[in-house]
């Protein structure tokens, strides 16, 4: 069956195929014979619960510079649509959640994927702390008396905002750190939501690995590891990624949390996990299913589309 797929996301033109997931999700849509269409958030629009938006014709092709050829812009109600793919990247912010109030206004009728509903209710960094027995010890606070009290007990702690994204931001901060009261200072100003206050895991050089699941299901994996004088391992700051098989632990991550993002309708999850720990469950726009493919994974925008028709066809 030949479905309409609406995809919210950011400019197409400027994406870098090369290990961008969207249009890994793209590609299959099209293999698959879906009708393609297109539109950035900016052209959503909502009258009553009536949602709608200025979409284009698209189609793919997995060619650097000439990957994306568009139509001409069309109004139309979004719920004609069969799918809407909310692929737009963070940051996490109040435009972000405006999309997820007006998306959510015509889900499930249409799917909407993520569910927008848990998209918002559940943020990549406080929606992991609903399994603090899977994870290192986390406080989520911005009281410097917290905080100092925290790196007293942990020692070493990582330091990052609670709505970040990309590795942006993210600092070690050891316990008797000199630059720590500076470091305060400039995310009291810079920030406004709280901050993620971590005990530091001293084996991320050995990488932060991305474990993707689809409906609940781990399906694939990738190692980042960090680049040298660097302890973020995100792929956009310099890590590389190396492929990677799941321990008996990462396992027992994945099934603890997988009936949960059942539950939700949170279909394309990707998880973090650093020496056994899980720090992060990203829903908004998980990535790594073309690095997964690229070192010899499987190709997991099969298993993604052949959950979106289950869904669908229901």
């Amino acid at each position: 069956m030949a479905l309409t797929v609406a995809v919210q996301m950011d400019p197409i033109q400027a994406i870098r195929i090369a290990g961008d997931t969207t249009f890994a999700l793209l590609l299959e849509a099209q293999a698959r014979g879906h009708r393609l269409i297109y539109y950035t958030p900016d052209r959503l629009s909502m009258q009553g619960r009536r949602v709608t938006a200025r979409v284009q014709a698209l189609s793919v092709q997995d060619v650097e510079g000439a990957h994306a050829t568009l139509g001409e812009i069309e109004r139309i109600d979004l719920s004609e649509a069969d799918v809407v793919l909310m692929r737009q990247d963070p940051p996490f912010d109040m435009a972000y959640i405006t999309a997820t109030h007006m998306l959510e206004k015509i889900h499930p009728q249409t799917l909407v994927v993520n569910n927008p509903a848990e998209v918002r209710n559940a943020p990549e960094k406080l929606f992991v702390l609903d399994f603090p027995e899977l994870m290192p010890p986390t406080l989520i606070s911005r009281d410097k008396a917290e905080i100092e009290e925290f790196r007293r007990e942990h020692g070493t702690v990582a330091m990052k905002p609670l709505h970040g994204h990309g590795g942006a931001a993210v600092f070690r901060v050891s316990e008797t750190d000199p630059n720590f009261g500076s470091m305060f200072d400039l995310f009291s100003v810079t920030f406004r939501e709280a901050w993620v206050v971590q005990r530091f895991l001293e084996k991320i050089t050995e990488g932060d690995k991305r474990i993707i699941l689809v409906d609940g299901e781990p399906m694939g994996a990738i190692n980042r590891v960090p680049a040298l004088n660097d302890i973020r391992s995100n792929m956009v700051r310099g890590g590389a990624a190396r492929p990677s098989d799941l321990t008996e632990r990462e396992r027992e991550i994945c099934a603890t949390i997988g009936p949960e993002l059942r539950r939700r309708g949170l279909i394309l999850v990707g998880i973090d996990v650093i020496d056994g720990h899980l720090t992060e469950i990203n829903v908004t726009s998980p990535t790594g299913i073309r690095a997964i493919k690229r070192l010899g994974g499987p190709d997991l925008a099969v298993s993604v589309w052949d959950a979106i028709e289950a869904r669908v066809a229901v």
